[in-house]
């Protein structure tokens, strides 16, 4: 189904796999959910766990989606047989489209601050009007069904025409923005103390729930999942060497982690908030730095105007795996425009739990930003490293048999992080009853 559909280079894989990656992962979801779980600790184990699992899991999941050329759940048909491949498919393509109808809402928020600060600023003297429009439900809905729409047009153009076009354009205009804004957060009176005070980890705070949620949030910050990395492997040509490409996405994908906690920590400490407050941070953060900028109404636009282009790449390859799944369902008597007009219906019902109560989309990030992540990367490394077969799967990675260090990496692959994966499952599980 997939077969004819490639990226055209090497860079354009690049900043298409650097789209999926970079978005409201880096700067919605990863402050609060370090400010939730242990502080500076928390991101001493996320970058850990990003160098341990995600990059081996990310190149063992390209190579599944690049050695079936299929979609998400013929891909897992394929190798699991057709009635368990369907049903874990379902699971997980499912769990996408509900992670994608809050993930909207989020974005929604996001252009709603842009437009607000453009027209009327970041100042203390409009945050009542501010606050009232972010609380508005109706609103916040017909936003995020406006995003929804213009992603599916642009999933209806394909690959090269769609997908690639919008990642080459996006992600460098985004960099550039963020450097500029850290160039003033860092300019905030006292704050190298405040940040060198906020770098000394307390280590013994970390429990298993925390561990859970820094390996969730690696995994959903690089889009680990057994999903998204499936379906955009099968776009790979066959040249591109994917232990390189794994480690350059979540390079990328890390430096912007970090690039966005340089400008959202330092305002948080300066202002004294609460880290700790959950998914509505932000919200409550970057229109005080804004408001503190020369220009600032103008570059606070500009830079969440751009940050929505970026969460939007993010959901365009969330959406994309409903649309692969909805082709592989339908044994792709919709093509790939009927199956993106099935999605949109669904996501037209989705979304509007979620912005009628905000409340919920922390508790449902848990569930599917987090669990069903990591569920879904144990289920993609068990099937490229076992039901697709050793040397299919070792082509497809290294380029041919594994030798000297790289079967240290193939048994890390195939043998430890499936254990350890399970191990934190379970642990979690255990901790929460």
């Amino acid at each position: 189904m997939l077969a004819a559909e490639r990226f055209t280079s090497r860079l354009s894989a690049w900043l298409a796999l650097v789209g999926v990656a970079v978005g409201l992962g880096n700067v919605w979801r990863f402050p609060y959910m370090m400010g939730a779980h242990g502080g500076s600790a928390f991101l001493f184990l996320y970058l850990a766990l990003i160098v341990l699992f995600a990059i081996p899991l990310l190149s063992g999941e390209l190579a599944l989606g690049r050695a079936l050329r299929a979609g998400v759940i013929e891909s897992y048909r394929s190798t699991w047989g057709r009635r368990a491949g369907t049903v874990l498919g379902g699971i997980l393509s499912g769990a996408i489209l509900v992670a994608s109808s809050y993930y909207l809402v989020v974005i929604g928020n996001i252009a709603y601050l842009a437009w607000f600060g453009l027209a009327q600023g970041f100042d203390a003297e409009h945050s009542a009007g501010l606050s009232s429009g972010l609380g508005n439900g109706h609103l916040q809905y017909a936003i995020a069904v406006t995003i929804m729409l213009v992603a599916c047009a642009v999933l209806s153009r394909g690959v090269q025409r769609g997908i690639e076009l919008a990642s080459r354009t996006l992600v460098p205009f985004f960099g550039l923005l963020v450097i500029y804004v850290i160039g003033h957060a860092l300019t905030l009176p006292g704050i190298g103390a405040q940040i060198g005070a906020f770098l000394q980890p307390d280590f013994t705070t970390i429990g298993i729930a925390d561990v859970y949620a820094a390996l969730g949030q690696a995994f959903f910050s690089v889009g680990v999942g057994g999903t998204f990395m499936v379906v955009y492997g099968s776009y790979l040509k066959d040249q591109a060497r994917l232990p390189r490409l794994a480690m350059a996405t979540a390079l990328g994908d890390t430096a912007a982690a970090l690039l966005a906690a340089l400008f959202i920590v330092p305002t948080i400490l300066y202002f004294s908030l609460d880290m700790a407050q959950g998914p509505g941070l932000i919200f409550s953060t970057l229109p005080k730095l804004f408001a503190l900028m020369p220009a600032g109404q103008w570059v606070g636009a500009l830079f969440l105007i751009a940050f929505t282009l970026m969460a939007f790449l993010s959901a365009m390859a969330g959406l994309e795996v409903c649309v692969s799944a909805t082709r592989d369902l339908s044994g792709d008597r919709l093509g790939r425009r009927g199956a993106v007009l099935v999605v949109a219906v669904l996501e037209l019902i989705l979304i509007w739990p979620s912005a009628q109560s905000p409340a919920l989309i922390g508790t449902l990030d848990l569930i599917f930003g987090s669990g069903m992540q990591i569920f879904g990367a144990l289920i993609a490394v068990l099937t490229i490293t076992f039901w697709v077969g050793k040397p299919v799967a070792q082509r497809q990675i290294f380029g041919g048999e594994a030798k000297g260090w790289l079967r240290a990496y193939w048994w890390w692959l195939r043998w430890a992080l499936p254990v350890m994966l399970l191990a934190v499952l379970v642990g979690y599980v255990i901790d929460s009853i």
